[in-house]
């Protein structure tokens, strides 16, 4: 098995452990989803701004990919780093709870 095969079987194992334990995740990260769904609110341009915030990106990346303002960009990170919502340096914010793609389109606005 070649390399890159043998990365995407591993790839695709860890999205399946993901969504089979994806209950007990959100269980566990109740309070601070829940923290997380305020700070957002109902912004699109927010929901993207968050879901691009693994750690690869700087903040000048994320706002060019999702189209949210600079400077509500800015405010959504101080918030998330005061809430304890972020684990690295806020130039490049990484949340520090795992959140599935879907998790600001969940009906009825609970997640977990």
């Amino acid at each position: 098995m070649a390399d890159a095969e043998l990365l995407a079987a591993i790839c695709e194992i860890r999205d399946m452990v993901r969504l089979i334990a994806e209950p007990q995740i959100a269980a566990r990260d109740k309070k601070l989803r829940d923290e997380l769904i305020r700070i957002v609110g109902n912004g699109a341009a927010k929901r993207k701004a968050v879901l691009a915030m693994d750690g690869s990106r700087t903040q000048a990346a994320i706002h060019k990919g999702t189209g949210i303002q600079k400077g509500n960009l800015s405010t959504l990170v101080k918030q998330l780093g005061q809430s304890k919502l972020l684990t690295s340096d806020p130039k490049m914010p990484k949340l520090a709870i795992q959140i599935p793609p879907n998790f600001f389109d969940q009906a009825g606005g609970t997640h977990g």
